[in-house]
Parts: structure tokens; sequence; C-alpha cells
């Protein structure tokens, strides 16, 4: 199953997200589309999506006379007494968007102190989350998280994570070899999303995009039934399409 290359990456959208939040954060009165199109450089059609997104989000908020102020969200994010609650519940609140618009269970994942840790899933009884039946920090060179985290570590991040969990062959789609997988994470192109064909648990597919922010290594991921797996491609992309959010709630 090929999945083509983003060219509107979830990091850029973030980063342009960040500009465009810098110019409304620096007129407290308000700013006009047209001034932050100004400022930012951005065109209408690309200033106008990440509005939508920036509006929906509750980073800004328009104003009667058309003009944009900061928003709630921005407010309680920004603020350092309770930072770590907010940004949990922001990132649940998106996550719980994102299961109901991709059909599909999600996961924010981090690679912390050489471990991978899933941090945070939004499921339902109509997206079921994927049984953990071998610990998810064990089986990285299996799943869609572990192999979308490798990837963004260098070389010999990869070669320490592997010597330290013994790449067992999970079901009969394993990559078992060492050689093979960090081939593979040597090509793949970082902006297309990682994915798990039964590589980890038979019965599921898994695909996962990065949400890098700084030097802390993340990925955003769904699961669906083996059943649904012709849905994956498109919910691969919407996953992807829908990453900027998460990653600019992590970098505010």
């Amino acid at each position: 199953m090929a999945l083509t290359h983003e060219p509107t990456a979830p990091y850029h959208s973030a980063q342009d997200a960040l500009r465009v939040l810098e110019t409304v954060a620096r007129r407290a009165t308000g700013v006009t589309d047209a001034e932050i199109a100004r400022q930012t450089g951005l065109g209408t059609q690309r200033l106008t999506s990440l509005l939508r997104m920036l509006r929906r989000e509750g980073y800004v908020e328009q104003t009667t006379d058309g003009s944009y102020v900061t928003g709630a969200a921005l407010s309680r994010l920004g603020a350092a007494a309770g930072h770590e609650q907010a940004l949990h519940e922001k990132l649940q609140n998106t996550l719980d968007q994102l299961r109901d618009s991709v059909g599909a269970a999600i996961y924010i994942s981090r690679y912390i102190d050489g471990e991978v840790h899933v941090t945070q899933c939004a499921e339902s009884l109509a997206a079921p989350a994927v049984h953990e039946w071998v610990d998810f920090r064990s089986s990285a060179h299996a799943s869609a998280v572990g192999k979308s985290l490798l990837g963004h570590l260098d070389l010999n991040g990869r070669r320490d994570h592997l010597a330290r969990h013994r790449m067992a062959r999970l079901t009969s789609r394993t990559i078992t070899s060492e050689k093979v997988l960090l081939s593979r994470l040597a090509a793949h192109p970082p902006t297309v999303p990682v994915l798990d064909l039964q590589e980890y648990a038979v019965g599921t597919v898994c695909a996962a995009v990065p949400i890098t922010a700084g030097s802390s290594v993340g990925c955003l991921a769904l699961s669906l039934p083996v059943e649904h797996a012709y849905r994956l491609r498109q919910a691969a992309d919407r996953l992807n399409k829908g990453a900027a959010p998460v990653l600019l709630s992590l970098a505010i």
C-alpha cells in the first residue's frame, strides 16, 4: 500500500500557524487578515485555512469587526500555572475530534528516556484501541508507532534501541532483520505516514505520522481492524493533515 508525500507536512503547518499566532498576539486590540498576510507573507488560501483551524481549536477569535484576537485556548496553554493539565485536556479534545473524523482509534506516543510510551489515546466502541498484547516498549520494530519514533532517531540511537529490545517475530509479517529494518527506516520519506500491516498484531493495521517539536520526539497514530484495511490510506492521509493542531499544542 503506497502512500504519497504530503507537501504540507504537519511541521510546516504548525510553524506557519505559530507565525500567525505571534502576529495576532502582538496586537491586543485585534489584527485584520490582510495585516496578518502582510506580516507573515502567507497567501490568501493558505492563511484562510490556518485561521479556520486556529478558530476551531480556540487559539484565535474573530471580533464583530472581522479582526482577530487571541483565544481562550491560547491563554490556558500559555499560562505557567496548570500548563500540563491544560495541555492534556486540549490534546485529548483534539484526539477525540480526530477519532470521530477519521473513524479510528487515535494515539499520541513519545520517545522518552530511550523508550516508547503511548501517552494518550482516544477510542470508542466504534473505534476500539489495539490490544497491547506485547508491551509497546519492546515492539518498536513491529508497530507503526515504534517505527515512526525510531525513524526520528539517528543511526546510533536506532541501533542502541534495537540492542536493548530483541526483534521478536510477533506475526508472520514482522521484520526481524535489523539490517532490513534500518534500511527501510533510512529510506522512508519523513512526511509519508509509517504503516503497520499486521506486523504487530494479526487483525490490526496502523499508521503513524511524526509530531516532533524541538528535541522531543513524538508521533500521532491510528489503528483499524484489518477488515477496514481498505480505509487505511485515506485515514492515514487525514491523520497527516489533522496532525498540525496536535503539534501546535505541543509547541506553544
